[in-house]
């Protein structure tokens, strides 16, 4: 048997803080993890540069059934403290847009700093070791493993969600939070591409590799940001953040000129009606999609110079630019989902220090909860924060 303080499920970036504020403290922690490396996440993040946190860092990001959770957490170890931790193990970093933070060289120099940070405090990390049984008694709780038996007086379950499977995403946090008594918010793909019926995507498929700032709404919710069309579908920044708060059958509309009023846009054809219809669209869309477009939806109209086009279709015209709405098929699912949405009941765990209502000495941290952050570097502040919120009090 091997004793520990403190033993944590999952060696991605909420687990290494929560082993790095634990051991801190003092504390004896041994970190497991079932894959054959540690931080697989952290290291494809980003392109590749790690989008690690972001300078506006608000509950208002977060999606979870209980919206106010989030706020202990965060306001505890916030986006400033680990920039401070980033830049006292001299890693570079620059902001991309919207408050997102990258690493200047690779994803690995964040890697690099837990792992030492982790040394430094002598954090034990096994990889390559397979759960096979968890019990609990008067003693904490007891793991079979097939590195052979462990024993601690606290257990953190920070083994993430669903999403890219081929890193080694499984389900079996969510298995522990059952077993223990939890329930668990329904799970589904978020932050992930969408895939469109066929038809319609037949009609986008030359346009593979286009890339245009949108706006896109849906259940109430709207996002400006960077579209690209696939041969899959549709992908970039402003779809993935929109597929959070996606439902399956639930419209999408796309306002393919966010910067241009209706009025502006009347105003142009009027200012230019000698031109095609075809020839005023190219000065806003690439000449590919332009001709695209109006072969979708103007054929009768693309020739013809706007002075020869009526009021109510030049309306119709702007309608279809400014609110192309239509159901996607579908998402691309876990397999390129950046992260699972739903999980375990936040109402059945401590919003301070992320133990569970339903077992002493038991924590959930990171993906595995019901929160789930805006595509930007919020989702890693998540994991950041809840992990040394639960380092705290292990």
């Amino acid at each position: 048997m091997k004793f520990a303080d403190v033993i944590i499920i999952g060696a991605g970036a909420a687990g290494l803080m929560c082993a790095i504020t634990a051991a801190k403290r003092g504390k004896k922690v041994v970190l497991l993890d079932h894959a054959n490396k540690v931080g697989k996440k952290i290291l494809m993040s980003g392109g590749g540069r790690c989008n690690f946190t972001n300078y506006d860092i608000q509950a208002e990001n977060y999606l979870s059934q209980n919206p106010h959770f989030c706020k202990s957490a965060l306001s505890r170890y916030t986006q400033w403290d680990f920039i401070a931790l980033v830049e006292k193990h001299g890693i570079l970093y620059h902001e991309k847009t919207l408050g997102q933070l990258f690493c200047d060289n690779k994803s690995k120099d964040i890697l690099t700093m837990l792992l030492a940070e982790c040394q430094d405090h002598q954090v034990s990390i096994n990889t390559h070791c397979k759960i096979e049984k968890i019990s609990q008694s008067d003693k904490g709780f007891e793991l079979l493993t097939n590195q052979g038996r462990y024993q601690s007086k606290s257990l953190v379950i920070a083994t993430g969600g669903l999403s890219i499977p081929k890193m080694g995403a499984t389900g079996f946090g969510y298995q522990v939070a059952e077993q223990f008594g939890h329930t668990l918010v329904p799970k589904q793909a978020a932050l992930v591409p969408f895939t469109l019926i066929e038809s319609l995507k037949q009609e986008l498929t030359q346009l593979s590799g286009t890339s245009l700032k949108a706006e896109v709404s849906c259940n109430g919710r709207s996002f400006v940001d960077d579209l690209l069309l696939t041969h899959r579908g549709l992908s970039g920044p402003v779809i993935l953040q929109i597929s959070s708060y996606w439902q399956q059958g639930s419209k999408i509309t796309i306002n393919l000129l966010p910067d241009l009023s209706s009025r502006d846009m009347m105003a142009e054809f009027e200012m230019h009606s000698s031109k095609h219809l075809q020839s005023i669209l190219s000065g806003y869309f690439s000449k590919k999609l332009s001709l695209r477009l109006c072969q979708m939806w103007f054929q009768a109209l693309m020739n013809k110079p706007v002075a020869e086009i009526s009021q109510e279709d030049k309306i119709k015209i702007i309608q279809n630019l400014k609110h192309w709405s239509f159901k996607p098929n579908g998402t691309e699912g876990y397999r390129t989902a950046e992260v699972t949405k739903g999980g375990v009941n936040t109402d059945e765990v401590s919003s301070k220090t992320m133990q569970s209502l339903k077992a002493e000495g038991l924590f959930f941290i990171g993906e595995v909860i019901d929160v789930t952050g805006h595509l930007g570097g919020y989702n890693f502040q998540w994991a950041w924060s809840s992990g040394h919120a639960a380092g705290l009090y292990v």
